[in-house]
């Protein structure tokens, strides 16, 4: 099995100051060329730290992808600690150097000379395309391993990975076929409950149930060997048979962009009008490029619930379409939402039955709750149903 790291540099990485969001890509696409992540780790902008960790490192992985460090500024170390590791010094590369002159003159810009060091890589190392930005990467062996240094922009970064790294890890190595991973997204069940519902179920050799919390939904994973695919995907209609009630998206898409796709497929424009959720629930369906013909956020106020399945209705009429969307103002933890169809309007005032959730997660669950109605009348489902820890007070079919 070849053992591939990740090194993740930067004090405010370290410290939290950032989210590393390069890291979880880079583990999601390793995983999907059949190169699942060994480990991953971070160091800060100490130049002793980042020598140790390429040293150590490099005794233990075959592959080590190095993040950040590559900028014109004093805290950019990566290339001078590679050289310090190594025993070699840095050189200048001509051709790239050349090239952010070019790259800054096309921008109308002089290039400022600290950005000189972003063209110096070890003696030892071979430089890699940066089509996007002006910090090289490279690449060098060290002990058994062989590095790559790429830029910490996220854009530059996975560039990089996509078109430099990944195409020479495939020609060097002889890469085993994917891992298999078949996902499905719940919402409206705790964690425990779905466990205790699947873990009953006997699973292939070599392959895992996995669960993810990210309220309000969690995912559950099937992982295995793809050698397993037959037996996987039989424990995969019984895991889908057992939450089919609570799915709300198969694989990886998202629930909007699901929406989305149906939508779009029926030639059906939404119109929304928000309180609570103050432009969240447009923002995630505009997003994922939802057909909405109009959106409008409303002050607080607070209406019967039939009042607000009538103005839902209203709204459809006003904007010329089939379907409307309305979430209401929060009152003593409640909240109603409201759903207008070509066959029915639906309306459903819930209430949150515990207090320990923040403003941003209460509306992240409405929002979602919003989308759901949606999606079960889409789906030909009850539209008004309970989530768990949220209770339908009051609903009503218009």
């Amino acid at each position: 099995m070849i053992r591939v790291e990740m090194l993740s540099t930067g004090d405010e990485v370290l410290h939290g100051q950032i989210v590393d969001t390069n890291a979880a890509w880079l583990a999601d696409v390793l995983f999907q060329h059949g190169l699942p992540m060994t480990s991953r780790s971070t160091v800060g902008d100490a130049m002793s730290s980042l020598v140790d960790a390429l040293q150590s490192r490099s005794q233990i992985a075959d592959v080590l992808i190095v993040n950040g460090g590559l900028g014109p500024t004093s805290d950019d170390l990566s290339a001078l600690a590679a050289a310090t590791a190594c025993g070699t010094k840095l050189v200048i590369q001509q051709e790239w150097l050349e090239k952010m002159e070019a790259w800054f003159a096309s921008r109308g810009r002089i290039m400022a000379p600290s950005n000189r060091k972003q063209a110096e890589i070890p003696a030892n190392a071979e430089l890699i395309d940066n089509p996007v930005g002006t910090a090289c990467g490279f690449a060098l062996q060290l002990n058994r391993c062989w590095i790559f240094f790429t830029p910490g922009v996220p854009s530059e970064f996975k560039v990089m990975v996509e078109q430099e790294i990944i195409p020479r890890l495939k020609a060097r190595f002889d890469l085993p076929e994917p891992p298999l991973c078949l996902r499905l997204t719940t919402f409206g069940r705790g964690e425990s409950d779905i466990a205790a519902e699947l873990e009953p179920l006997p699973l292939p050799e070599g392959v895992v149930m996995g669960y993810r919390s990210s309220m309000p939904i969690i995912e559950i994973k099937l992982t295995g060997p793809a050698s397993q695919r037959v037996a996987m995907e039989q424990v995969w209609q019984q895991v889908k048979l057992l939450l089919a009630e609570c799915t709300i998206f198969e694989g990886t898409g998202g629930l909007p962009a699901l929406l989305a796709r149906e939508l779009q497929e029926r030639g059906f424009r939404l119109a929304l009008s928000e309180q609570y959720t103050a432009g969240l629930l447009n923002w995630q369906l505009a997003s994922a490029e939802v057909p909405l013909s109009a959106a409008e956020i409303l002050p607080p106020h607070d209406e019967p619930l039939e009042a607000q399945v009538e103005r839902t209705r209203k709204l459809a009429a006003h904007h010329g379409t089939v379907l409307a969307l309305s979430v209401g103002n929060l009152e003593e933890g409640e909240v109603a939402i409201a759903l207008h169809t070509p066959e029915a309007s639906w309306g459903q005032r819930v209430k949150f039955t515990h207090g320990r959730h923040n403003v941003e997660t209460r509306q992240k669950v409405v929002a979602m709750m919003a989308m759901n109605m949606l999606r079960r009348w889409l789906h030909r489902s009850e539209v008004s149903t309970g989530h768990g820890w949220i209770d339908v007070l009051e609903a009503v079919k218009q």
